[in-house]
């Protein structure tokens, strides 16, 4: 009877030993770092996320915002791995441009295996767009006019040489047979320059992501030619042929999403993984990511650690092809 009764306790006793690695309380303090400054993408996942929880009452006060920029998430980055890495109520946004700039050696002596990838949020994906009056009415129409004379078109994005915007154009060129360090490109300041130059005439085309295109799609000043998207996307974007669709292989989502310190507590992060795999389901975080333009993606703990590190490899392997990484 004794030996039963031990034996009982102590399976209660690992039991709750067990479950309670995964039985976190909220963080008492939170805060969300945008490593860019304040009206930019980081600034829409924080926002997204920082509404949403509240929403939801996840936690009980809302989760502070602050910004921290430098080279596309490379200062916080480093400030999170170096000087901040065990803050449990702390989460840092990423983006794809992140994970590209990781690729390519651009975060300093830090990689993709130093912080605690834990959850993304929804995702963009790339397109490209021209005038709504610009003789180029399909993908193949302004490729073809590219291929036949390269300077003849002018691309234009919101980033530089290396940068997604620039490598989506590159690996357009690539498919048509053309040096991309050969195309004519023009690397504005934001994502809003680009689109006043091409309805200015300056340029012939943008290269961006297609968040940034909604604002455009009901009036006619502005046509997507292709989104770089697996399959046409749904709702009112459905009009929108991919770029595959025309016969070029071109897929880029844009991720966006958020990490940790690598010294955070398992039962730290399990927490955030947890509370993210209840919030991507509620109505409040749905309505918020449509609000922001971004389109579902959800993944969290593992699943995302896996996506995370398999991006980074491809974006090495692309960047490797132009010449950017070693």
């Amino acid at each position: 009877m004794k030996t039963i009764i031990i034996k009982t306790l102590a399976a209660t006793v690992l039991l709750f030993s067990a479950s309670s690695v995964f039985a976190a309380d909220a963080p008492s303090r939170t805060e969300c770092i945008a490593p860019a400054k304040p009206g930019g993408g980081f600034d829409l996942t924080c926002k997204l996320v920082q509404v949403s929880l509240l929403d939801t009452k996840e936690i009980s006060k809302p989760i502070r915002v602050t910004f921290m920029p430098g080279g596309v998430g490379a200062v916080a980055y480093n400030a999170i791995v170096a000087q901040r890495p065990a803050e449990a109520g702390t989460i840092v946004a990423f983006s794809g441009g992140s994970l590209l700039n990781l690729s390519q050696g651009k975060f300093g002596r830090y990689n993709v295996n130093d912080v605690r990838w834990l959850a993304s949020v929804g995702t963009d994906f790339g397109m490209i767009a021209v005038r709504a009056d610009s003789p180029y009415k399909t993908l193949n129409d302004l490729m073809n006019a590219f291929k036949d004379n390269p300077t003849s078109i002018v691309f234009g994005a919101g980033a530089s040489i290396g940068s997604q915007d620039w490598m989506k154009t590159a690996l357009l060129a690539k498919e048509v047979g053309i040096d991309p360090h050969k195309m004519r490109y023009v690397a504005f300041e934001g994502g809003g320059e680009p689109v006043t130059a091409l309805l200015g005439n300056h340029i012939q085309a943008v290269s961006g992501d297609l968040s940034e295109m909604v604002p455009y799609l009901n009036g006619d000043k502005i046509r997507v030619l292709a989104v770089y998207a697996d399959k046409r996307l749904e709702g009112d974007l459905a009009n929108i042929p991919t770029a595959k669709e025309q016969g070029y292989d071109l897929v880029w989502p844009i991720i966006r999403g958020f990490y940790m310190g690598p010294k955070v507590s398992d039962e730290a992060y399990q927490w955030w993984v947890d509370t993210f795999n209840k919030l991507q389901q509620t109505d409040a975080f749905k309505k918020q990511r449509d609000i922001r333009g971004l389109f579902e993606f959800n993944m969290t703990g593992k699943e995302l650690d896996s996506y995370v590190k398999k991006q980074v490899e491809q974006y090495r392997e692309q960047a490797k092809a132009f010449g950017l990484a070693k």
